[in-house]
């Protein structure tokens, strides 16, 4: 994620980091150099003159706009619900650790179930973008429960499950009445609302079809827009095609990187800092005072 503070409007159009200029860059300065040849050869191709207007562009320009802008639509949803599933994510897991800590008469040790929720948080995080959540599950967790999980698919889950199994001893023992133990079960049942969303976005990504059509009509449209333009507008063809190419070029690289908001490309989520966010927040929760640090930027992206 990209944090930095709004810059002058005429630095705003230099940015470079956090911008899908670097990874469409190739494409543009391909376009843009057919887009010179056309001119200068002045729409003919093998001696052939390519007789197109700005007609059909004009046309084809307003639908792939619009089809352009329904995708982005579509994938900042999927940004913006994951954002929100782990802001609801933070507040279910303070909500328990509380109940844990305040609830239970007579008071009990709450520092393995909060622990715990730490754990389920990181595990979350390592799951969504495939990465090994051995180390982490080892500072949070008894060494025969990180154990149990080393061979584990879905440690997330598990580790809810072993929450839950908490919440059932203490209810055995008496030391949480009925309607207190079915209050927590909420909270704890939204933790399983919020890996099941996380998982779902992560898994469905928009179809594949539908990214394939918009794909080849955005290249096709911006290789052929210099024949449509050179008898019109002449030498101005190149800059024109250029400035159209980065435009749509750009909407589709943006669509498909907030598709997959669980990434660590430059404007996906930054689940690491969140994590650590909620790690933090629990902890002081417990009395703890040697907390980590707030994670900062590293040239502009926390990730």
């Amino acid at each position: 994620m990209i944090v930095r503070k709004r810059l002058h409007w005429f630095r705003m159009l230099l940015i470079w980091r956090g911008s899908v200029l670097p990874r469409i860059l190739p494409q543009l300065l391909a376009i843009t150099g057919l887009a010179l040849v056309v001119t200068i050869l002045h729409g003919e191709l093998f001696r052939w003159k390519i007789t197109l207007t700005f007609v059909p562009f004009t046309l084809i320009g307003v639908a792939l706009a619009i089809f352009l802008g329904f995708r982005n639509g579509a994938s900042y949803d999927r940004y913006w619900e994951a954002r929100k599933l782990w802001g609801t994510l933070l507040n279910d897991c303070r909500t328990l650790a509380r109940q844990a800590m305040t609830l239970p008469q007579p008071q009990v040790d709450a520092r393995p179930f909060v622990q715990g929720l730490i754990a389920f948080v990181h595990a979350l995080r390592h799951q969504l973008r495939g990465t090994d959540a051995s180390a982490d599950l080892a500072r949070w967790l008894p060494v025969r429960d990180a154990e149990r999980l080393a061979t584990v698919r879905f440690k997330p889950a598990m580790i809810l499950l072993g929450l839950g199994e908490w919440l059932r001893g203490l209810r055995q023992d008496n030391r949480l009445d009925p309607l207190l133990a079915q209050a927590m079960e909420r909270p704890l049942s939204g933790l399983t609302d919020c890996l099941g969303g996380c998982e779902r976005i992560a898994g469905n990504p928009l179809p594949y079809t539908y990214a394939v059509i918009i794909h080849r009509t955005v290249y096709l449209y911006c290789f052929l827009l210099p024949f449509g333009l050179v008898d019109s507008i002449g030498m101005m063809t190149p800059l024109i095609v250029a400035f159209v190419s980065y435009t749509y070029l750009s909407l589709e690289e943006l669509s498909e990187e907030l598709e997959e908001p669980f990434g660590l490309s430059a404007n996906d989520l930054a689940l690491d800092a969140m994590a650590v966010m909620i790690e933090t927040t629990l902890r002081e929760m417990l009395g703890e005072t040697d907390l980590p640090p707030a994670p900062q930027p590293v040239g502009y992206v926390l990730t």
